[in-house]
């Protein structure tokens, strides 16, 4: 594939420039650090829920359900707002919104005021997560896999540092006062945090010379008459499903499969294997994402993609088969996490390098409800288990459809990327832009 050159810039500046954007990419990681819990401390709370007030598993996951679809069907318009007014009042505002959204939740005493609190979390998390993300493509366009995966590492990894603290407090004081508390505190840190972000000047930034990227900004509309957004989308449908279903349904895996409160030791640490899988997924999922996003710069997004998605699907595979025995468990679901967290990386750095960045929180939006669209197949999970009396095929399910995603990485969306580039490069040129300049390797 061709290559676009950019000039780097040097001296001074230069160097100020990166001290600055490196404090973007922390200040980001702050934000979504506090905002993870919502997603990934949720299943600690639902036998709590499910104990405290009768009502049934599934009823219960609705929430996780709304969550997830209000969180990522309001990406487009939190994208709108992005663009247009840039990243501190947004963040602030999702900071407000993500502490009321688990304090709401500690007063719920019915399902429909615990719906209401996802919904809320929802639009919290939606707009602190969209928000670091858009604002780490624009920032790092030349390490763009792996700003976007440091900071949405941060998401991914942020429960670890609370998990125990989250189960300790809901065994000490329960999960309304848990609920509470920790609204509160992952609010503020938030709002606070959110304050120091910015929009990068054109001066402050450099394109990469090791990955195609356009210089072209596509609008929203024209994004979505290309062919190759709609692979993407597809494929993030694909590779998100199965990993979504492991953080809403990995507490109910567990019990089925007998393992839930077998102890596990390793490095003369024991612990049951559900927190300590808990926790060792988070660690992983926050790793695998600036970890690919950091080998996407250097060997393509399609590649990375290929390998990683590849090892999510024999994972869930093996958890499967091999998921009965504790310290397999353990192993393989660390594992999953590990091959799944980089979706958020590779998507959105892909999605920038194709479409450019000037329009990249409606354009990554829309591709992001992606998620949206798997979590509605989350409880389907659950009917799919009902009716087979094992969680084998639904996981068999899930495995297929990132092995298929796989395989489109490479036959389908890298050669497709590339002749997308090409025809920019085509334009460029009969326009006589500077920008047309390329190189291969």
């Amino acid at each position: 594939m061709s290559h676009t050159v950019a000039a780097p810039p040097a001296g001074p500046s230069a160097m100020v420039s990166d001290k600055v954007r490196w404090m973007q990419i922390v200040a980001g990681i702050v934000c979504m650090v506090a905002s993870a819990n919502i997603q990934y401390a949720w299943t600690l709370f639902v036998p709590e829920i499910q104990a405290t007030h009768g009502w049934t598993r599934a009823s219960i996951q609705t929430a996780f359900t709304i969550f997830v679809v209000v969180q990522t069907w309001l990406t487009p318009i939190e994208g709108y707002f992005i663009d247009r007014y840039g990243p501190r009042v947004i963040v602030a505002f999702g900071g407000l919104m993500t502490g009321l959204a688990w304090v709401v939740n500690s007063y719920a005493g019915s399902l429909s005021l615990l719906y209401v609190g996802s919904a809320i979390g929802g639009i919290g998390v939606g707009c602190v997560y969209a928000t670091c993300v858009n604002n780490a493509l624009k920032w790092f366009p030349d390490k763009r896999g792996l700003a976007v995966g440091l900071t949405a590492g941060g998401y991914g990894a942020g429960s670890a540092l609370t998990i125990l603290p989250i189960a300790s407090m809901i065994h000490a004081s329960g999960y309304q006062s848990t609920f509470f508390f920790f609204g509160l505190l992952q609010g503020t840190i938030i709002f606070i945090a959110a304050w120091f972000l910015r929009t990068p000047a054109k001066e402050e930034v450099k394109l990469s010379n090791k990955v195609a990227q356009s210089r072209r900004d596509y609008t929203l509309s024209e994004a979505l008459r290309t062919p190759v957004f709609w692979v993407m989308q597809l494929m993030f449908i694909c590779t998100v499903t199965g990993g979504l279903m492991a953080v809403a349904q990995l507490g109910v895996i567990a019990h089925d499969l007998g393992v839930k409160e077998t102890p596990v030791s390793v490095l003369g640490i024991t612990m049951a294997a559900l927190p300590f899988a808990l926790m060792l997924d988070r660690i992983m999922n926050g790793i695998s994402r600036p970890l690919f996003g950091f080998v996407s710069d250097h060997i393509g997004r399609e590649a990375t993609m290929f390998i990683a998605f590849t090892l999510e699907g024999l994972g869930i595979i093996m958890l499967s088969r091999f998921g009965h025995d504790p310290m397999m468990f353990l192993i393989l679901s660390g594992m999953v996490f590990l091959a799944w967290g980089e979706v958020y990386s590779l998507f959105s750095a892909t999605s920038a390098d194709t479409f450019g960045t000037k329009h990249a929180g409606k354009i990554y939006g829309v591709l992001y409800c992606a998620k949206g669209v798997a979590a509605l197949l989350v409880p389907l999970g659950n009917l799919l288990m009902e009716a087979t009396g094992t969680w084998a095929t639904v996981l068999y399910v899930t495995a297929t459809m990132d092995l298929i995603a796989a395989f489109c990485a490479i036959a389908v969306l890298k050669p497709m990327l590339k002749r997308h580039h090409a025809r920019n490069e085509a334009e460029a040129a009969r326009r006589g832009s500077p920008v047309a300049a390329t190189v291969s390797p």
